[in-house]
């Protein structure tokens, strides 16, 4: 990692098929060293590659953040309810390499999927944080207009914010 990271150095694309393998490691880190991907057992790179064309194939925006050639970040967008009243409505996901938290990538990543919800006429983008401790990505939500809207008392955030009026 540059120690001179700017934020030229960043580019944010649409996630492709050649990006998989590593997402699929970084999801296994947040997997077995956190609790905000809910997941208890590692998925393989197929499992990865399956859930990202079940979200593009709905027209929900996958992106990652690229740093001199490697993904060092994604974030997508995913059916909060499959009921058609929830039609405009979408759960956030972002992960970061951990060797790049703290370098405005997750804040990054943020602004382009939320301005590619809009553009998909979704206007209601809800976060769950499973973690109360993980202060960055509440931090990062609340910053970019997500408010806090409830709590699981076994300690998930609920936070919702809108793309649109």
């Amino acid at each position: 990692m540059s120690t001179r990271l700017t934020p030229a150095d960043v580019t944010i694309c649409a996630c492709e098929e050649d990006h998989i393998a590593a997402i699929t490691t970084i999801y296994a880190h947040h997997v077995l060293h956190g609790l905000a991907s809910f997941e208890i057992e590692l998925p393989s790179e197929n499992d990865i590659r399956q859930r990202r064309l079940d979200i593009v194939s709905r027209n929900y925006p996958y992106l990652v953040a690229m740093c001199a050639g490697e993904v060092v970040g994604y974030a997508y967008a995913s059916p909060y309810r499959l009921r058609p009243a929830y039609r405009y409505t979408a759960e956030n996901s972002v992960y970061l390499h951990p060797a790049w938290s703290g370098c405005c990538i997750g804040r990054r990543l943020m602004s382009a999927l939320l301005a590619e919800c809009e553009a998909r006429e979704l206007r209601q983008i809800v976060a769950v944080i499973g973690d109360r401790a993980n202060c960055a990505s509440i931090g990062l939500h609340k910053s970019l207009g997500f408010r806090e809207v409830g709590a699981v008392p076994s300690g998930s955030n609920l936070v919702a914010g809108s793309t649109a009026c």
